[in-house]
């Protein structure tokens, strides 16, 4: 009989940071396995560079295939040959390594596809090394968004504790920013934020979106994107039924969420988003490659080679992308 738990492929992330050590530690945390059956996906050989730094020994069984995980079992540990750790030096970005985690985003893709898993969790990446690697793409959301030959809606979000945020802008240089607020992008961010929010278990999130300019723009006099972009998004959302509501001042949106008025906020540009969100809770935050047929979500912070190799990461952000991955991916397998 076919588990009801949805099956999570847990990688290992870069293995020149935090990664390994972060997917040990939270193996070892039971709780975990009351939301999914995980199937770490990895080289052996990085996950028991893991074990030795975090100074955790986990009880596993190696697998051949995907489908190879019992329907009772909590644990597997599907081996994915990439790199030797005597092929990098902790802490130091390393193209192999991007490369090794390219290979490995691909396989846990096609792992996807196939149906062998329902939901992908990775440990931080690092955009350098996968670009010294040769990726054409500046994200790992673009690189899935190919893989999965993706043609719907995108984009990627955040959240923290219970707020949620998408940006309609984000890798770009802030001189292109107001050119690239339009009705279409605006309301495709509340349209985003809203369907992801849903398959994660809410009714009619609250969602604020916030303005571009100083005080909303002040009636035209700090710019137009609010009265002609905007403003309309919003209302066009509202028309189809979306909780959306604004544009409010960039400066007071993020304090009025953290009343609770609001369930998930948009943003017009990266910092305006990231900055109020990691000064609230940096290493609890995580991201979600929304829009994807499958939940994937990580960690938000990075792979910190500061600390990479000394055994005192924290796996508290990776634990929180583990359980909304799985809320997201038992929610679909209920509607199917």
């Amino acid at each position: 009989m076919a588990s009801d738990k949805p099956k999570v492929g847990l990688l290992l992330g870069d293995p020149t940071g935090i990664g390994p050590e972060l997917v040990v530690k939270l193996l070892k945390e039971e709780d975990i396995y009351e939301w999914a059956q995980v199937l770490v996906v990895g080289d052996r050989r990085v996950f028991e560079m893991g074990q030795k730094i975090a100074n955790v020994e986990v009880d596993y069984r190696v697998v051949e295939r995907a489908s190879d995980m019992r329907s009772d079992e909590k644990l597997a540990f599907l081996d994915f040959p990439t790199i030797s750790p005597t092929e990098i030096e902790i802490g130091k970005v390393n193209g192999k390594a991007g490369k090794a985690v390219l290979e490995m985003l691909s396989f846990a893709i096609k792992l996807a596809k196939e149906g062998d898993i329902d939901a992908i969790v990775y440990a931080p990446l690092n955009k350098q090394a996968m670009l010294l690697a040769g990726s054409p793409f500046e994200d790992e959301l673009h690189f899935f968004v190919h893989e999965l030959a993706w043609d719907g809606l995108h984009g990627e979000l955040n959240v923290l504790d219970d707020l949620w945020t998408s940006r309609v802008t984000s890798h770009v240089p802030i001189r292109e920013v107001s050119s690239l607020i339009s009705e279409r992008r605006v309301y495709e961010a509340i349209v985003l934020i809203d369907s992801a929010m849903r398959s994660y278990g809410y009714a009619k999130p609250r969602i604020a979106v916030s303005a571009l300019n100083p005080h909303s723009g002040e009636g035209g006099f700090f710019g137009q994107e609010e009265k002609e972009s905007i403003a309309p998004a919003i209302e066009k959302a509202r028309a189809q039924g979306i909780g959306a509501n604004g544009p409010f001042s960039a400066d007071t949106i993020f304090l009025r969420a953290k009343r609770e008025d609001f369930d998930g906020i948009v943003s017009m540009y990266h910092d305006q988003g990231q900055i109020a969100m990691k000064l609230m809770g940096f290493e609890r935050s995580i991201t979600i490659n929304g829009g994807l047929p499958i939940p994937i979500t990580t960690p938000a912070h990075g792979t910190a080679h500061d600390i990479a190799g000394r055994g005192i990461a924290n796996p508290g952000a990776l634990k929180r992308a583990l359980f909304v991955a799985s809320r997201m991916a038992s929610n679909a397998k209920a509607k199917e």
